[in-house]
């Protein structure tokens, strides 16, 4: 049986005072290959230690966190972060693009580190271009992109490598309404091709759009199912 692409048993999150906070407590939960899910919750409940633990920025204080079936206890700091530049692909609310670089090479960083030529890189970030819509801004500088293109390149970079997990933290956030649709309808694309697909927001209204709805209050997770339209 193919095992979950992220699973905790029982993770807790406990932040040393004075006074002590305990931001995740005993959550247990799966999101399986190809799911698409939301994750909400309020201000201070927990949604970005979880975020921070599934994308091994963080670590728990007690339970077992398997990603992609390892169980990340085990890594050490190099390890995780190969770890989590292989499995993971990351997409913010701030695009995080090079100003002056063109979309492709922003895509190309990527894979910078992975030590494949510069070549093949490119041949990779035009292909994650063409995923996105935006081949024919291959070449344009970030700096003259408009929002929803930018954010279409930082989707393109978080693809490149062919992460087990897109993990999207407030995506539409610096976006307007229309370029939000865009960019809803993309990620909507990208898990019906296969990608397992994670959303952090705050809109519950986005979140319905999810197949599944993962809420986060007062450090404790409960789950929702949706049915896709």
């Amino acid at each position: 049986m193919t095992p979950p692409i992220v699973e905790f048993r029982g993770i807790t999150r406990i932040y040393p005072g004075p006074p002590e906070l305990t931001a995740l407590r005993e959550v247990t939960m799966r999101i399986n290959r190809g799911d698409h899910v939301a994750v909400v919750g309020p201000s201070g409940s927990g949604k970005s230690t979880w975020l921070n633990i599934v994308g091994l920025l963080d670590r728990p204080t007690s339970g077992t966190y398997l990603l992609d079936g390892t169980d990340t206890a085990h890594l050490d700091e190099a390890a995780r972060t190969a770890f989590r530049a292989t499995r993971i692909g990351f997409v913010f609310q701030a695009f995080h693009l090079l100003a002056g670089q063109s979309a492709v090479e922003n895509v190309m960083l990527g894979l910078l580190y992975r030590g494949i030529p510069s070549i093949r890189r490119r041949a990779a970030a035009m292909t994650a271009l063409a995923r996105v819509g935006l081949t024919d801004r291959a070449h344009a500088a970030a700096n003259h992109l408009s929002g929803g293109e930018r954010q279409r390149v930082a989707i393109a970079r978080a693809l490149v490598g062919e992460p087990s997990l897109l993990l999207c933290d407030e995506p539409t956030g610096n976006l307007d309404s229309a370029n939000s649709v865009r960019i809803l309808e993309l990620l909507d694309e990208l898990h019906h091709d296969g990608q397992t697909v994670v959303l952090v927001t705050h809109d519950r209204g986005i979140a319905a759009q999810a197949q599944r709805v993962l809420a986060i209050h007062d450090g404790t997770a409960s789950e929702q199912t949706r049915t896709q339209p």
